[in-house]
């Protein structure tokens, strides 16, 4: 296997922490309870993979958890595996006791649209309706372990929903509403919930979306259902006889104010999320209760210094994991904004950064996608905006182009903290992170996570660094899942991450780790090209392609041709049109920045590059559909319709 040469270089630091910045941060002070010096952070990380059960009883009772510990943090399986690890056996805590903790006067929530921020809730505000919400569906008949299933906008119904399905212990799993009648079906009708609560009229990019035929279908499939809840005042709605249909202010019609909490043990079910995989019906991936709470306060308080008072952003739907991520910056005594709309609309291109200014947000958290776009409509985000009070720009669901590091310096905030943050849906937090005591540099990202025993595998089960290979994580952690939910659940759970090397988790991400210990995410070891023996992460062509101003977008993927693979590139261009001079333009710019095998050997221009309902490419998708081969699960698909065009494509003529 011949490999690319690495790309890390030492002069690429964009931005140093001040000496103030390292003194006044939450892991400075989290080092100190432990006693490791700050500046020694490859010691406090070996540290906490060697050490599992002491490192996480600290961050328990650094982020002062409510509920009881119990005597012991960590019992390892007995045969030393992964599986079958065993974190706070003696604990009991409600997840939602701790993300309603707090002075009852403080900022809890902001709510926005589209047309900008539409209410502010201190905490006391935000426990009233959780406790009328809670009363509302115990009198439905909700108890431990029930699920709860939210078709819903990112907005304070959907909050308050989960709120109090967690504080009795039940179980919350959550659809965006634009996913189409058999992409909910497809995910909750496996997990089978009691109640629905439903956005039945939404509004995105200034356009109105009535999904009454969508809910009516999918609770017609439910055979579990005892009642639908709608948040619009008038229902309008068809459900089957038996199932009960009430409105939000009908849920919420009950005079208490304050919610009490059923205590749970720490691996009690508290989320249910789902991939977003096109090869098969998604997989429903059960979340603990204490494994959610413990990796998101470190995440949020030793990573990305998120403290009191502070506001926190995502822009997400409900149905990506960084939803209940950024519910729970409640649990670091954080305020959290819920948007819900369009990050980018024609007549208003900077609508999160004017919320931004608005309310004072610290840690703004984004895509690549959306960097993209705004730098594509030359919006210059710190000309236009007064960001004094953002400490940390944070980015997930693809990897961050070098080019675009530079943008945000330039163009966002030249004294930020940037994080760009991996992991996923499967331990509902990250193995890569960034900390507000290292620098960060171009390109990289910044380092390990805290507990997180993570390794870069070569195709012989060798670690490497200055090499490619495969994100591995070599020791249990608290929010691995519990099991996948359904028959055979705790077999599909092994064959997805245990199989390929038994013991170890397998991620799928082709990475390089640097002497420096950041890391270079290059894609997804599902979707590597590799062409003449060389591995080739796509996000390697992305990153010189997307860079070229005509392009609008583009997918990339390998095609086999005599016992070897040449890549083919797909195009969005602004007039619809690829000649020759473009096509010169991307092989140049892709053979000097990248390399000559990395140049594509077709080019062809599409009309639309097929994402994921969470905003990520298919690559997959699309390599399937050009050999023929179907793709089973389309409905996670945003735009499944435009998979058409890809299956002739091999007929087509190309540049």
């Amino acid at each position: 296997m011949i490999e690319q040469q690495s790309r890390i270089s030492e002069n690429n630091i964009v931005w140093q922490p001040s000496e103030q910045r390292v003194s006044e941060s939450n892991i400075k002070k989290f080092s100190e309870q432990v006693g490791i010096p700050v500046e020694s952070y490859d010691l406090l990380h070996s540290w906490s993979i060697e050490k599992p059960g002491e490192f996480w009883s600290e961050v328990w009772d650094f982020a002062n958890i409510i509920g009881e510990k119990g005597e012991t943090a960590f019992v390892p399986a007995e045969d030393g595996a992964m599986l079958g690890a065993k974190w706070f056996p003696g604990a009991s805590l409600n997840l939602a006791e701790n993300l309603l903790r707090g002075d009852g006067s403080r900022v809890a929530v902001y709510e926005a649209n589209e047309q900008g921020v539409q209410q502010t809730l201190n905490m006391a505000e935000l426990r009233s309706l959780v406790a009328k919400a809670q009363t509302g569906l115990r009198m439905l008949g909700v108890e431990q372990g029930d699920r709860i299933a939210g078709i819903v906008t990112n907005g304070l119904e959907s909050l308050v929903s989960l709120l109090a399905t967690s504080s009795l212990g039940a179980v919350w799993s959550s659809c965006s509403p634009d996913f189409g009648a058999k992409g909910i079906i497809d995910r909750i009708g496996q997990v089978q919930p009691k109640v629905i609560i439903a956005s039945l009229d939404y509004q995105y990019n200034g356009k109105p979306f009535n999904i009454r035929e969508n809910v009516s279908t999918v609770s017609k499939e439910l055979e579990s259902l005892s009642a639908v809840v709608s948040l619009s005042e008038t229902p309008e709605l068809q459900v089957e006889s038996g199932v009960q249909l009430l409105t939000w202010s009908e849920l919420l019609a009950h005079e208490v104010n304050e919610p009490t909490f059923t205590r749970v043990p720490f691996h009690h079910p508290s989320y249910i999320l789902y991939t977003s995989g096109t090869t098969g019906l998604p997989k429903c991936i059960v979340h603990s209760v204490g494994g959610v709470l413990l990796q998101h306060v470190k995440e949020h308080q030793l990573h990305c210094d998120v403290k009191k008072d502070d506001v926190l952003s995502w822009y997400t739907s409900t149905a990506w994991m960084m939803y209940p991520w950024l519910v729970s910056g409640l649990a670091s005594d954080a305020a959290i904004l819920l948007y819900d709309g369009s990050p980018i609309r024609k007549d208003r291109i900077g609508i999160l950064w004017k919320i931004a200014e608005e309310i004072g947000i610290t840690h703004f958290g984004i895509s690549p996608k959306y960097l993209d776009s705004l730098e594509k409509c030359g919006y210059e985000v710190g000309k236009n905006h007064d960001l004094s009070a953002l400490q940390a720009v944070l980015s997930s669901g693809a990897p961050l182009i070098s080019e675009q590091y530079d943008w945000i310096y330039n163009t966002i905030k030249e004294d930020v903290l940037l994080e760009s943050i991996s992991g996923g849906t499967e331990i509902i937090g990250c193995f890569v992170m960034g900390t507000p005591i290292h620098p960060v540099y171009r390109g990289e990202n910044t380092c390990k996570a805290l507990g997180m025993a993570v390794d870069i595998l070569d195709e012989r089960g060798v670690s490497v660094i200055g090499k490619k290979g495969e994100l591995v994580c070599t020791q249990a952690f608290p929010s691995m899942p519990l099991t996948f939910w359904g028959e055979d659940g705790d077999e599909r759970y092994f064959n997805a991450y245990f199989a390929e090397r038994e013991g170890i988790w397998t991620h799928g991400d082709l990475v390089e780790q640097t002497t420096r210990g950041s890391l270079i995410i290059y894609g997804r070891t599902d979707t590597v090209l590799n062409p003449g023996g060389v591995r080739i992460g796509t996000s390697e062509i992305y990153r010189v392609v997307e860079q070229i101003p005509q392009i609008k977008d583009s997918i990339v993927f390998g095609f086999p041709i005599e016992n070897d693979e040449e890549i083919v590139l797909c195009i969005v261009t602004e007039n619809g049109e690829v000649d020759e001079d473009l096509a010169n333009q991307i092989r140049r710019n892709v053979r000097k920045k990248a390399s000559p095998r990395h140049v594509p050997r077709r080019i062809y221009v599409v009309k639309e590059i097929p994402y994921t309902n969470n905003g990520k490419k298919v690559e997959g998708a699309v390599r399937s559909i050009v050999r023929g081969q179907e793709v089973k699960n389309k409905a996670s698909l945003a735009n499944p319709e435009c998979l058409r065009e890809y299956a002739t494509l091999a007929e087509r003529s190309y540049v």
